[in-house]
């Protein structure tokens, strides 16, 4: 990254001159509100903090939905349900969204995890000339497989890359997902990773009566926090049901819950939890574990580090990133069956061990605040701004 900083400091491409003035930013989020998902959450943090640092945000986004979010403008494009997953929005308009560009004549274009209302958009910002930064957020090519569409994986990746390849950068939440990408032709590619909240996720939030309401037995409390949906894998979790001296305990809510209520015998289930409640859930598990194996980033892992708990996760994708075996946590792989149960029964059987991967969780993430990431965020938008997308390519994450 050396010579990038050589080129801002020269003031390459007009970078001097736009490294302070407020930026207009247009948005292109995939998924928005309502629907709750990673790809909402990590827009809404970078709608409030580059609001907040006074630049001006307008989110495209399909419709229905709000039409503004603090400081935020919200456009709304037309879309229909994705077919088995109505929840799933889909915006399709290409003229629409030139004719928005157009009146708002940002500085830049952030696509938001982008598929198919983010390619549209892509196309248009090019007619117009206006930079772009994809986030590659969601591997999609991994949920069609979920789904038993795994026959489309191939073509899924190759549409994908397509897209990230024609942005100007593109920005991958881990080292992993870095190098999918650039295995598939994406050389524009660099790590951004995920802020946490180290203020809402903290240990100080364990609460011993919540505790002793999901675990009257004094049982070591396992805990899972996510989108109660296929491509998450949550029917891994029962095997750890079975073991004696545990209590399950799941956190959120989604088209699997009746599904997995059943099979999942003597798991507490939550429904989805926000604000307070789900930080004293978070800081109240004994281990968070960790069951999909085909997340970009997984920002539940880091709320559990951040809350103090040691996490068992899969040795794949973002996870890798996050949860230094043996340090915060430990990685399990699918390839052994016994790996998941086995990690989990160590921790149960050892508290000591279990006690000093907690003491390691929070210091292991206690650097990524939000503000910081988006100090990087913004570096990323004003060189882009400035003509210098060409220097990232090639550059090693």
């Amino acid at each position: 990254m050396h010579e990038i900083s050589e080129l801002r400091t020269r003031g390459v491409g007009g970078v001097q001159a736009i490294s302070h003035r407020p930026m207009r930013i247009a948005i292109v989020a995939e998924s928005f509100l309502p629907a709750i998902n990673g790809v909402t959450n990590s827009i809404l943090r970078v709608i409030e903090h580059m609001t907040e640092r006074g630049h001006e945000v307008t989110v495209i986004a399909p419709s229905p939905g709000v039409t503004a979010y603090g400081k935020a403008r919200i456009i709304r494009v037309p879309s229909f349900g994705f077919p088995r997953y109505p929840e799933l929005r889909i915006g399709h308009s290409r003229a629409f969204v030139h004719d928005v560009l157009q009146e708002l004549k940002p500085d830049l274009v952030h696509l938001g995890s982008p598929a198919v209302l983010g390619a549209a958009s892509l196309r248009a910002a090019q007619d117009l000339g206006i930079p772009s930064v994809a986030i590659y957020q969601t591997d999609l090519a991994g949920f069609a497989s979920r789904y038993h569409l795994g026959i489309a994986g191939r073509s899924i990746w190759r549409y994908i890359a397509n897209i990230h390849r024609r942005a100007d950068l593109t920005l991958a939440p881990s080292t992993a997902a870095v190098w999918d990408l650039r295995e598939r032709g994406v050389d524009n590619v660099v790590r951004w990773m995920r802020g946490v909240d180290l203020v809402r996720f903290n240990p100080s939030f364990r609460d011993e009566e919540l505790r002793k309401s999901l675990a009257p037995e004094g049982q070591i409390i396992i805990g899972f926090v996510g989108r109660l949906a296929r491509e998450k894998q949550i029917e891994r979790l029962k095997d750890l049901c079975k073991l004696p001296h545990i209590k399950v305990v799941i956190v959120g809510d989604g088209p699997m819950k009746s599904k997995l209520e059943k099979e999942l015998q003597g798991a507490i289930f939550t429904g989805f939890k926000s604000g307070e409640e789900l930080s004293k859930l978070y800081a109240s598990f004994d281990i968070f574990v960790h069951t999909g194996t085909d997340e970009t980033f997984c920002q539940a892992v880091q709320e559990a580090l951040a809350s103090g708990v040691p996490v068992v996760a899969p040795a794949s994708g973002g996870p890798l990133d996050l949860v230094q075996h043996g340090l915060n946590g430990f990685l399990w792989t699918e390839t052994s069956r016994y790996s998941l149960v086995g990690a989990v029964t160590e921790l149960v059987q050892y508290p000591v061990k279990r006690e000093r991967l907690a003491a390691n969780a929070r210091p292991s993430v206690d650097t990524r605040t939000w503000s910081g990431v988006m100090d990087e965020l913004e570096g990323h938008y004003r060189s882009v701004v400035g003509g210098l997308s060409f220097a990232y390519r090639g550059v090693a994450a």
